[in-house]
């Protein structure tokens, strides 16, 4: 259902696998991803981690309505419970998240993505939180997510009326980083992840923490959130190689540590 593999670069790569469904979020699917990003946050030497899907059309079409279809409803509630928890486990993973959008991702699939830090798309790509077409709302903090990230106006809008938006639609509205032709999506990805890997990962993670934890606060309190996650980077011997690699001239090698 999901493959995954690393980069000597610290590098981690997750593919959505399952392109004869789009891609869409089974149970088994996700029970699997829940494992990998169990793992992946637990692992110091992985410093970037790179999400996409499989083929060149669907990054993922959300919820897997075949298989929902046939289930009680009371396992519908655990169906869309199980979406939610993946989702929120992703953007708890300490490291920094890049969505590469190989193709289209709609309702639970663009939830996916808006859990990741970063998003590039193919140019051919859609999107869209599209559950209002089919009765019901986004369930896996659509509502929450594309608020913060494109506005509220913006968010309604798409929300409200279930639209799917054009991926230089979804770059004008700072939905997505940035938009590639398909066949350099992946070197993009890796490209950027690349940059994120070079630094100094305790303080990647600090910034990441930093950022996070402070969304919802007045700017006093994310100034304090800010300054205990700097004072996490004063002690390591990272902050130190960048001191001396800036003196000597070169580029810092960091250690995590």
């Amino acid at each position: 259902m999901i493959e995954q593999w690393s980069e000597d670069t610290g590098i981690h790569v997750i593919r959505l696998n399952r392109p004869e469904h789009a891609n869409a979020l089974s149970m088994t699917l996700l029970k699997e991803l829940q494992e990998a990003l169990q793992a992946i946050k637990n692992k110091e030497e992985i410093r970037c981690v790179l999400l996409t899907g499989s083929g060149e059309r669907v990054f993922c079409a959300g919820a897997d309505l075949k298989e929902r279809k046939g289930l009680p409803e009371s396992e519908v509630k655990q169906a869309v419970a199980l979406i939610s928890t993946t989702i929120n486990l992703l953007e708890e993973v300490p490291q920094p998240t890049i969505a590469c959008l190989n193709g289209s991702a709609f309702g639970g699939g663009l939830e996916l993505a808006l859990a990741c830090d970063i998003r590039l798309t193919a140019a051919e790509a859609k999107m869209g939180l599209t559950e209002t077409t089919l009765g019901i709302i986004p369930g896996a903090g659509g509502t929450q997510r594309l608020p913060r990230i494109v506005g509220i106006a913006k968010a309604k809008e798409m929300i409200y009326t279930g639209k799917r938006i054009t991926a230089s639609e979804a770059l004008e509205i700072g939905l997505v980083n940035a938009v590639v032709p398909q066949e350099e999506l992946m070197q993009t990805g890796m490209e950027w992840a690349g940059q994120i890997a070079a630094n100094g990962p305790i303080a990647v993670r600090a910034a990441k923490k930093a950022i996070n934890s402070s969304l919802d606060t007045d700017i006093a309190s994310g100034l304090e959130v800010e300054n205990q996650c700097y004072q996490m980077t004063i002690p390591t011997e990272d902050r130190l190689e960048g001191l001396r690699a800036f003196a000597e001239k070169r580029k810092p090698v960091y250690k995590g540590i």
